[in-house]
């Protein structure tokens, strides 16, 4: 078994704690002469190889070599578990860490519905500045963020150099995800928009199981359906969005299911990146922010070439689009003759894309350590604790809104959910291994 190899205790007590890793690198920056990034990019480089060494053990499929391939499985558990007391420090099971990042999912999640409703109190009359003055900021932030991680050589060479291919699909899904909502959204009632995004998770789980291959158990299933029929509880109660589906006729709600398709399609391609990242890598992984860096790169290069469409969506003329973003820019900031009424400005607005970024970054971080299907139902949790965070006396909202008379039963049988979907179950890290090299 791989907790008798003596291997397991290099899981258990990693060479590299965070204290150490510094002090290494002056001490091979001093006895090599080589800068300290260069010093650092070394060790890191060292311990991918040894990582590596457990992933070529573990190749041999054949019945000669069944020896061989349990020592490499137990040298595979073993940097596995290195890896992760890097990552989440010593001591810290996996299984914490997802907790840890499913709350910090939530939490992000919830504040980023509420910042956003904040954030369109100031600029009202321009969303569609908010929504592109977020997307390009990503660019800006998230690049001099890898820029910082490459100088202190936590991203490398080799991770920048990973094909340009699956970021430049997931720019293209996310640009036509963000014009299909945007299309529907301007037309579809606010209520049944949460409703609607319930396909999101029906879509995670298809895609899931035919380019992972994934095989769900009947109570994840289950799990998945509860979660999905609380939140339509939750949401529809007292609402009327069923009428209001109705009125708008059936363009524009599959409209609406057709942008979550394509988010559900993103989020499973970036789940497919980081499983090859792994392999590219030999068993190392990829940063988060090079998936984030590159995608909204992608993206932003997308939206500008679908800008005239999405201008005309929001009644935009496209010769009048430069004076919309020089005034968009005048409210944002609440400066200038066209700054009445724009109060809360720009605190609200910059909270909202900073709480944005929060979400995103954790909710991609959740997708690494976890699943597509698992961030999603973190994400999903946050719609009931949104809905009843505006039942708090927030600013600038005014009065404050009431509890749907179906919020508690919905939330009910969402968390019934949720706990369905998380039954333990034995885990094998031989099985785990076989399935991630079929």
């Amino acid at each position: 078994m791989a907790s008798s190899s003596p291997h397991v205790s290099t899981a258990r007590h990693p060479l590299r704690v965070p204290g150490q890793r510094a002090n290494g690198a002056a001490v091979v920056a001093a006895a090599l002469g080589l800068p300290r990034r260069d010093a650092r990019v070394a060790l890191r480089a060292h311990a991918r190889r040894i990582e590596a060494a457990a992933w070529a053990a573990v190749e041999p499929r054949t019945s000669s070599g069944g020896g061989r391939r349990k020592r490499g499985e137990a040298a595979l558990c073993a940097a596995a578990g290195q890896v992760a007391g890097r990552s989440a420090g010593v001591g810290r099971s996996v299984g914490t860490e997802v907790a840890l990042a499913t709350m910090a999912v939530v939490a992000m999640g919830t504040g980023n519905r509420v910042l956003y409703k904040l954030a369109l109190v100031p600029l009202r009359q321009y969303p569609f500045f908010l929504a592109q003055f977020a997307t390009f900021g990503y660019v800006v932030v998230y690049f001099s963020i890898l820029y910082l991680r490459y100088q202190a050589g936590t991203v490398t060479d080799e991770m920048l150099s990973l094909p340009q291919k699956p970021f430049i699909l997931v720019g293209l899904l996310e640009a036509l995800a963000a014009a299909a909502g945007m299309a529907s959204g301007a037309v579809l009632s606010g209520a049944s928009i949460p409703i609607l995004s319930q396909t999101y998770l029906v879509f995670q789980l298809l895609l899931s199981a035919i380019f992972l291959k994934r095989r769900y158990r009947v109570n994840e299933i289950t799990g998945c359906f509860l979660v999905t029929v609380g939140v339509v509880i939750t949401v529809a109660s007292g609402s009327g969005a069923g009428a209001s589906l109705q009125s708008t006729g059936i363009l524009w709600p599959l409209l609406m299911i057709l942008s979550f398709f394509l988010q559900a399609a993103d989020t499973v391609l970036k789940e497919i990146i980081f499983i090859d990242a792994a392999k590219n890598l030999k068993g190392g992984s990829v940063d988060l922010f090079v998936v984030n860096s590159y995608g909204s790169a992608y993206q932003a290069i997308f939206m500008c070439l679908l800008l005239p469409f999405l201008s005309k969506l929001w009644g935009i003329p496209f010769h009048l689009l430069p004076t919309y973003i020089r005034d968009g820019a005048a409210c944002f900031l609440n400066m200038g003759s066209l700054s009445s009424g724009c109060d809360g400005a720009p605190l609200l607005p910059l909270l909202f894309v900073l709480v944005n970024m929060g979400f995103n970054i954790s909710l991609l971080h959740l997708l690494k350590i976890s699943s597509a299907v698992v961030s999603c139902l973190a994400s999903t949790f946050s719609v009931p604790l949104s809905i009843y965070a505006f039942t708090l006396p927030l600013p600038y909202i005014g009065v404050a809104s009431t509890l749907p008379p179906g919020f508690v039963a919905g939330a009910v049988v969402l968390i019934a959910g949720l706990l369905m979907y998380s039954l333990p179950q034995p885990q094998n890290c031989g099985k785990t291994l076989d399935k991630r090299n079929d």
